[in-house]
C-alpha cells in the first residue's frame, strides 16, 4: 500500500491515498488538490471534476489499477445554481468521459450543501477490482437515462448494477422513473419501497439477491426519530436476518424535485459450477457495540472474501437499544466514543482500526476546514498509525443535533 506524491490532503497526518483488502482497492476523498494540499481551481466544479479524476488516477495506480478496473465510483458535489454542472446527471455524464471501456462502472453520486475544505466542489470515492474485465463472470443491467440527457452520455448505456466475477455494485438511485419524475412526492417509506424495487430486479438480473448484500448506504430527509423509523422500516422489509451492515444519514440535497431518499447496495455472490450461492459471512457483534431502537434486520460487522465491512457507528448509548447518544452534540468526544466501537468490532476479526482501509465518515461541521482539521487529527489519534483512505462528508446536520458523528469503513480481513 503506497501513497502517491502529486497530491494530498490538507491535512497534518499521513494518509494513504488508496489501499488494497481482498480482491478490491479503495480510494476516498479523491478531489482537485495538489501536492501541497490546496485545491487547484477553487469553486469551480468543472474544473475540479477534470483535477479530481486525474488525482483518482494516481492513486489507483499505486495499487497497479486504472479507470477501467473502477466497479463503483461515487461523487459527493457542491453544485451552485447556474452552473454548467448543475445536477446528478451532469456529474454522472462528466465522470463517464474519463472512462474509455464499457461497461461502465456503476456511478453513484449525492449532491451536498458543503465540503470538508476550502475552495472544493467534489470529492471521488473508487472501489475497483483488478483485470475484472477479463474475468468470465461478467454481468450487467443498465440504468435509463431522462429524455434530453442522453445526449450527454454519446450513445453510451449507463451501468445500473454491474456484476465482477463475485463483487456486485449498484449504483444508488432516488425512486425517480424513466422520466426522473417522482410518483409519491414527500412519501419516504413509499419512495424506499420503489427503490428496492428496482434494487431487487437489478440485483436478480445479476444472479443475486439482497440477502447477498455486504453493504447497504443511504440517505433521507428528516432530523427526527419518527421521520427516520418509517423510512427504516420500509427498508428492512427487504431483507431477512442476517442483513448486511448499514449506514444510512440525513441528507440536505436530493435531484429531483419530491425525492425524499437515495440508496445504493454492494453484495457478494459466488458462481460453482454454474450455479449462483450466498457466500457465508463471518459475523460478530460484541455485546458493548448498541443497537438500534426498532428491530431492524442488520449486522454491525462481517467478514468474507478477507474483507470485513463494517455497519456506520454512531455514538449511541453502549449494550443498549435506547438511540439515546452519549456525550450529546461534540463532535470530538462523540469521534472518540465512535471509533472505540470500532475498535470492539475489529477485535473479534483479530484486527484493530489501523488494519482499516477505507474509512467513510459523515461529522457535522459548520462547513470550515478547521473542523475538518479537528476531526481528522482525533481520528488519527484513535488509529494509531496512517491513516486510511478516507471520504470526509461535512454536514450542516446529523441524525439530530445530539448526534454529530457516523463512520464506517473496510479492513482487512
Amino acid at each position: 500500500m503506497t501513497e502517491t506524491s502529486d497530491w494530498r490532503l490538507p491535512i497534518g497526518h499521513t494518509h494513504h491515498l488508496a489501499a488494497t483488502a481482498g480482491p478490491l482497492t479503495f480510494v476516498g476523498g479523491a478531489g482537485d488538490f495538489d501536492a501541497a494540499g490546496a485545491i487547484r481551481n477553487p469553486g469551480d466544479l468543472g474544473g475540479q471534476i477534470q483535477g479530481a479524476m486525474a488525482n483518482l488516477a494516481e492513486a489507483l495506480a499505486a495499487e497497479m489499477c486504472d479507470f477501467d478496473d473502477i466497479v463503483r465510483l461515487k461523487a459527493f458535489f457542491t453544485a451552485e445554481p447556474g452552473e454548467a454542472v448543475r445536477d446528478d446527471w451532469d456529474v454522472i455524464a462528466a465522470l463517464a468521459r474519463h472512462i474509455g471501456a464499457d461497461p461502465l462502472p456503476a456511478i453513484s453520486t449525492l449532491p451536498v450543501p458543503m465540503q470538508p475544505f476550502s475552495g472544493q466542489r467534489i470529492q471521488l470515492q473508487a472501489i475497483a477490482q483488478r483485470a475484472w474485465r477479463g474475468l468470465e463472470d461478467i454481468r450487467v443491467v443498465e440504468r435509463p437515462v431522462p429524455p434530453g440527457r442522453g445526449d450527454a452520455f454519446g450513445g453510451r448505456a449507463l451501468t445500473g448494477g454491474l456484476r465482477a466475477g463475485e463483487f456486485i455494485a449498484v449504483s444508488n438511485r432516488t425512486a425517480a422513473d424513466a422520466e426522473d419524475r417522482i410518483a409519491d412526492p414527500e412519501d419516504g417509506a413509499a419512495q424506499s419501497h420503489a427503490i428496492f424495487d428496482i434494487h431487487e430486479a437489478t440485483l436478480a438480473a445479476l444472479g443475486a439477491s439482497t440477502q447477498d448484500s455486504v453493504k447497504l448506504e443511504g440517505y433521507y430527509f428528516g432530523t427526527t426519530r419518527e421521520q427516520w423509523a418509517g423510512m427504516a422500516k420500509a427498508r428492512a422489509s427487504h431483507f431477512r436476518e442476517p442483513g448486511p451492515p448499514a449506514t444510512m444519514v440525513p441528507c440536505q440535497r436530493l435531484h429531483p424535485d419530491g425525492a425524499m431518499t437515495k440508496i445504493e447496495l454492494l453484495a457478494m455472490r459466488e458462481s460453482r459450477n454454474g450455479f449462483d450461492k450466498y457466500i457465508p459471512r463471518e459475523d460478530h457483534w460484541p455485546a458493548r457495540v448498541w443497537d438500534w431502537p426498532i428491530p431492524l434486520p442488520y449486522r454491525q460487522a462481517i467478514g468474507l472474501r478477507d474483507t470485513i465491512w463494517l455497519g456506520g457507528q454512531v455514538p449511541s448509548e453502549p449494550w443498549k437499544n435506547t438511540g439515546l447518544r452519549v456525550m450529546p452534540g461534540r463532535l470530538l468526544p462523540q469521534t472518540r466514543f465512535t471509533m472505540s466501537y470500532i475498535e470492539d468490532l475489529l477485535r473479534p476479526f483479530g484486527r484493530r482500526p489501523a488494519d482499516l482501509k477505507f474509512m467513510v465518515c459523515y461529522y457535522t461541521s459548520d462547513g470550515t476546514a478547521a473542523v475538518t482539521e479537528a476531526f481528522v487529527r482525533t481520528l488519527a489519534d484513535c488509529m494509531g498509525g496512517a491513516l486510511p483512505p478516507m471520504t470526509l462528508v461535512a454536514q450542516p446536520m446529523m441524525h439530530t443535533p445530539e448526534n454529530t458523528v457516523e463512520i464506517w469503513g473496510v479492513a482487512e480481513g
